[in-house]
């Protein structure tokens, strides 16, 4: 029997092949959950809905309305809402002096609003069900903790939403409402995709990783299935998947560069 037999659960931000928000319900399908499976894009949301046996429904978490109206069909299809996981992003890459304010609205609009959002539906929905309870995460990043550079909106907007959840646990914990964020460092991902064939990048963060590699979208799938088990008993926790990552930080801008411009005159002089 899976860690989450009989559990129905709610993954939003799925509808890119094969991210981290597509490796979470997979994982949790195998593991005995019914999952509903939400993001903008509606082909690859039927299409892993079919894969894994469960549903799908369309939302931007940008709009309230639209989370609502998720959490709503989550209950309609499953009849309640066990776990509910928000995977949507947007890594901007942005030194601060060059960050505009359209790139701070829609980074705010994601991050912050969109997490207050996701976490106002479930967290409705998980007070009102009976019996109440459940387990919310939002994916946050180890770079909250493991600063690096041209990361400042991307940071502020993250840490906020950890605030958000610890508020969560504090006020809602007495009804049987887990909340906790998971930290995913430099993680091969479609978002990530053009910067794992820069030659020389991989190799400038290798060495800050004790146990040796980077983590996977699996690493991070496995820490949310945990949490959203009865085995876990812990709530307003940011939980750092990442191989140790936070014990040395992430690599500078003059280290990337460095590793990058190495592996670039080897490639010439090759």
């Amino acid at each position: 029997m899976g860690q989450l037999e009989g559990k129905k659960a709610v993954v939003l931000g799925a509808a890119s092949k094969d991210n981290i928000g597509q490796t979470i319900a997979r994982l949790f399908a195998s593991e005995g959950a019914t999952v509903l499976v939400a993001g903008r894009h509606e082909d690859p949301l039927a299409e892993l809905a079919e894969e894994i046996g469960g549903h799908y429904g369309l939302c931007d978490i940008t709009d309230n309305g639209q989370v609502h109206d998720l959490a709503k069909k989550a209950v309609s299809d499953m009849g309640r809402v066990d776990a509910a996981v928000n995977c949507t992003g947007w890594a901007l890459l942005a030194n601060l002096l060059e960050t505009t304010e359209e790139d701070l609205d829609k980074i705010t609009d994601l991050h912050f609003k969109g997490t207050h959002h996701f976490l106002q539906a479930f967290v409705k929905v998980m007070s009102e069900q009976d019996p109440t309870g459940g387990s919310i995460i939002t994916l946050s990043s180890a770079t909250t903790k493991a600063l690096i550079n041209n990361h400042a909106a991307y940071i502020g907007t993250k840490r906020g939403t950890e605030a958000l959840i610890e508020c969560v646990a504090n006020d809602f914990g007495h009804l049987g409402i887990k909340a906790n964020t998971v930290s995913p460092a430099f993680t091969e991902s479609p978002m990530t995709a053009d910067s794992f064939h820069v030659p020389g990048l991989v190799d400038a963060f290798l060495p800050k990783y004790p146990l040796g590699r980077l983590n996977t979208a699996d690493d991070v799938a496995q820490a949310c299935a945990w949490l959203c088990s009865d085995r876990a008993f812990l709530t307003g926790q940011h939980i750092q998947p990442n191989g140790g990552l936070t014990l040395r930080g992430n690599p500078q801008a003059k280290d990337i560069e460095a590793s990058v411009g190495a592996a670039m005159a080897e490639q010439n002089e090759g």
